[in-house]
């Protein structure tokens, strides 16, 4: 709708996890890096973990072009609502490895042979699950064990698990220990700071085919990130919109007011209320630490003559 009016060749802030927008951020490549390191090292279990919108998905179909470039056969797991044998029956059609029977044993058996070969050939293998953080104990406890598909100095299965925060409290209970120890790498996404936010926008903006004219004011920028605490999908969601208003009002720049209506539209101004940063105290409520220490110490010496008060009332009586 608006494309054609600030001249893009595309949406530049479609919500779908789109490995060509990837913003590389200091985290992001670390996150990114860590990932191959783990896949080429053989690690076997690779943790990756960030809040609601801050880019896994985006991040792991980035690994996962990677990975078809390098001709390393994936599997990639988007449903997390599976039973076991459902899991090892999605696997096991998504590496294309053919397997007529249900039977678990069996499965494994052909999942096993057909990794041996690979690593024979000098070959790798990933298994990507996302939304592990939806697994169900016994399933996590199923891909533990895929990992004891080895040889004796290396894993036959590379296997990434990405979640929420929640997948992390999870591990830490105590009948999943063992899969916690196996996991060698952890990597995290992060909400963008300020100029991150700044430079995310217009990344995609230039990707999307925009000439270099400014579209988003910076106070307008300034806007959205406070709105959207530097969270990747609701900055998508905050400039898409945006965009719709201005086209709507044949606007070519988008100002803090537009972005102030839109976060209004999406109920978003009481969030950045929230994560505004506290405003400073006035300088007579400050925290005073000489101040602190004094009032302790006569407050240590009333009690001292309280209780020596108190001790030698005892002895009278």
């Amino acid at each position: 709708m608006y494309k054609q009016f600030f001249g893009f060749r595309a949406n530049p802030f479609n919500v779908n996890p789109d490995p060509r927008y990837l913003f590389l951020t200091r985290h992001t490549e670390e996150a990114l890096a860590c990932l191959t390191y783990g896949i080429q090292s053989r690690k076997g279990f690779v943790l990756l973990t960030g809040e609601v919108g801050t880019g896994k998905t985006t991040l792991i179909n980035k690994l996962m072009e990677w990975l078809r470039g390098q001709q390393v056969a994936t599997a990639f797991v988007f449903n997390s609502r599976m039973d076991v044998t459902q899991l090892l029956e999605y696997v096991m059609s998504d590496f294309g490895i053919p397997c007529e029977t249900k039977s678990k044993s069996q499965m494994l058996q052909r999942l096993y042979s057909w990794l041996l070969d690979r690593y024979r050939a000098g070959e790798t293998a990933v298994l990507v699950i996302d939304e592990a953080q939806n697994l169900s104990d016994e399933v996590l406890e199923e891909i533990r064990m895929l990992t004891n598909l080895e040889t004796f100095t290396e894993k036959l299965l590379q296997i990434v698990l990405v979640g929420q925060p929640e997948l992390e409290q999870r591990l830490k209970q105590p009948q999943l220990r063992q899969l916690r120890q196996r996991l060698t790498l952890r990597a995290k996404t992060h909400a963008f700071n300020l100029e991150e936010t700044e430079n995310y926008i217009v990344q995609r903006l230039r990707i999307a085919g925009s000439n270099g004219d400014a579209i988003f004011e910076r106070e307008a920028a300034t806007a959205i990130f406070r709105y959207s605490a530097g969270i990747p999908r609701v900055i998508n969601l905050l400039c898409e919109h945006c965009l719709v208003s201005a086209f709507v009002d044949q606007q070519k720049l988008i100002t803090a007011e537009i972005v102030d209506s839109v976060a209004r539209d999406f109920d978003l101004a009481d969030a950045a209320a929230v994560v505004m940063t506290p405003p400073v105290p006035p300088a007579s409520q400050k925290f005073d630490l000489v101040e602190a220490l004094r009032t302790l110490a006569t407050l240590a010496d009333k009690l001292r003559q309280s209780e020596q008060q108190d001790l030698g009332k005892e002895r009278k009586l």
